[in-house]
């Protein structure tokens, strides 16, 4: 999730249990500490693929920060002592910080390695975009009124009813990719489709509009499935442009891209060059992670020595609406299909 997000979480957690003893510092303390995971985005990797499939990777490991959740108690408890409350109730606090950061990032598209240093692919539920005012704003507000009234006395109500608003809030999302992944497998069966994977996401901002990405060997069926639905999804097939994964063979940084993202790729030759995207997180032609892996030379392609990033657009404003449209009305229509013709420019 975006930063602000986990710092009003990480703030109102604190606030919650250390509030009564700590004030108002209970919420920059959480702030800072939530947002501590993210700063593995200033290390230098050496290109781009490493750059995105090692973030979230040691730095939100629940092995890692379990561990550090128990240092910093220790010298909390040396330097800072409160007789007030326990070393247990310190310690579930600033655990709670730091391991509902990797634990929200994994309801995300993106992948997060929950147990490293296991090389077990990354966990993306995708339930959710990586930013959404629904999750936030409750906590937004929590902060905001623990900031102007304080939080001194029992457990703060506010930052206990912001924390359930957003938990139900964002279990409630998994019933949503529930909901579109079960209207697409009937028509997948109905069409007598068997397909190698299949991928959802909300689309930018909600949880009522759902992406479904289905794998079927060269090509890619993509449907878009609201909650307000009466008819079956329909689904748009698109070439995948398999084939030119064989001239990646020799290439590590395409075998660590499809662990990482668990094979939901597709390929694309602009010009003299072989690009791949990263089909889970975005919007349907338009995906913020696309790398070049090869480049042609003297009619021969050759893997390239560092991965690089290709310039990618987010889309617009008058997409977002139709996007927004698509949510109460089914008749609307969405060009999937020339959305993603786009990635071949």
């Amino acid at each position: 999730m975006d930063s602000l997000t986990q710092a009003v979480l990480g703030a109102t957690i604190q606030g919650t249990l250390l509030g009564r003893w700590q004030g108002r510092k209970a919420l920059l303390y959480g702030a800072a500490l939530g947002t501590l995971p993210d700063l593995d985005v200033v290390i230098r990797y050496t290109d781009a693929v490493a750059a995105m499939t090692y973030h979230r990777g040691f730095s939100h490991s629940i092995f890692v920060l379990s561990a550090l959740a128990a240092l910093l108690t220790l010298l909390v408890r040396r330097w800072r002592p409160n007789p007030a409350y326990t070393t247990q109730r310190l310690f579930l606090a600033l655990w709670l910080v730091l391991a509902t950061h990797p634990l929200l990032d994994a309801f995300t598209s993106y992948g997060t390695q929950l147990f490293w240093p296991m090389q077990t692919p990354p966990i993306a539920w995708s339930s959710i975009f990586i930013i959404d005012p629904l999750y936030t704003l409750p906590l937004i507000a929590a902060v905001i009124g623990g900031l102007l009234f304080g939080l001194r006395g029992r457990t703060p109500r506010l930052p206990v009813a912001a924390l359930a608003l957003s938990s139900l809030y964002l279990l409630s999302s998994l019933g949503g990719k529930f909901m579109a992944e079960q209207r697409v497998y009937e028509v997948l069966e109905r069409d007598g489709i068997r397909p190698q994977s299949i991928f959802s996401a909300p689309t930018p901002f909600n949880t009522l509009l759902w992406r479904v990405t289905v794998l079927d060997g060269e090509d890619y069926h993509e449907a878009l499935v609201s909650w307000f639905d009466d008819e079956p999804p329909r689904l748009e097939r698109i070439p995948r442009g398999t084939d030119l994964a064989r001239r990646l063979r020799d290439s590590p940084q395409h075998v660590r891209l499809a662990w990482f993202t668990h094979g939901i790729l597709r390929y694309d030759q602009i010009d003299q060059m072989l690009v791949v995207t990263d089909l889970r997180l975005g919007m349907t032609g338009f995906h913020p992670f696309r790398f070049i892996l090869a480049e042609q030379r003297n009619g021969r392609w050759q893997p390239v020595a560092e991965a690089r990033r290709w310039p990618t657009s987010r889309g617009d404003l008058e997409r977002l609406k139709l996007l927004w449209q698509r949510i109460w009305h089914e008749d609307q229509v969405i060009p999937l299909s020339s959305w993603a013709g786009l990635l071949q420019r």
